[in-house]
């Protein structure tokens, strides 16, 4: 049994009898930060320009062979995550993830897995001035399915990084400042 409650507005929340929430709608939201949904993933395609109130808290698929390129909302300090993770090896292009504008900036790193020798990883962390994590399906990652990178938005104009991702050859970091 569920004992449901409804707001003056017409809003569904409610505990089951083992005191589990129920809330009608599909995302649950801590003040204005989603920080669920019943459809956590949404697909890149070739390009995809992201906000958090539709994106946030959510898994974006780095799903074309042809690369796919996301960018970020600006960063204010909301707090809001995403997470990228590599569902389709990109062929031709890159997989990019990259900031809004020229005053973002992201910081943190990324540890890339060589896949083709030693098997050793190696650990790449962003400059002071990057602003862009270009897979290039060689050094850089979209080597192997199951690659991802999570971002913050820790405060405004700062992304925070980390991921874990597969390279070959000599890898080497997927970080640069290439948005103007």
């Amino acid at each position: 049994m569920v004992n449901i409650l409804t707001s003056i507005h017409g809003r569904r929340i409610g505990l089951t009898s083992d005191d589990d929430l129920v809330v009608k709608g599909n995302d649950l939201f801590l003040g204005n930060q989603r920080v669920m949904s019943a459809s956590p993933f949404v697909a890149a395609g070739s390009a995809l320009t992201l906000t958090a109130a539709t994106h946030g808290a959510k898994t974006i698929k780095l799903d074309t062979a042809a690369g796919s390129t996301v960018t970020l909302p600006a960063a204010t300090g909301s707090g809001v995550k995403f997470r990228f993770l590599v569902t389709t090896i990109a062929t031709s292009n890159s997989h990019k993830v990259q900031v809004a504008n020229a005053n973002d900036t992201m910081i943190g790193g990324i540890v890339i897995a060589d896949t083709d020798s030693s098997g050793a990883a190696s650990s790449f962390f962003a400059a002071a001035t990057s602003d862009t994590i270009t897979l290039n399906r060689s050094t850089t990652g979209s080597v192997t399915v199951g690659e991802y990178i999570e971002v913050q938005d820790v405060a405004a104009n700062k992304w925070s990084v980390s991921g874990l991702l597969s390279g070959t050859g000599a890898v080497a970091t997927p970080f640069s400042a290439a948005v103007s």
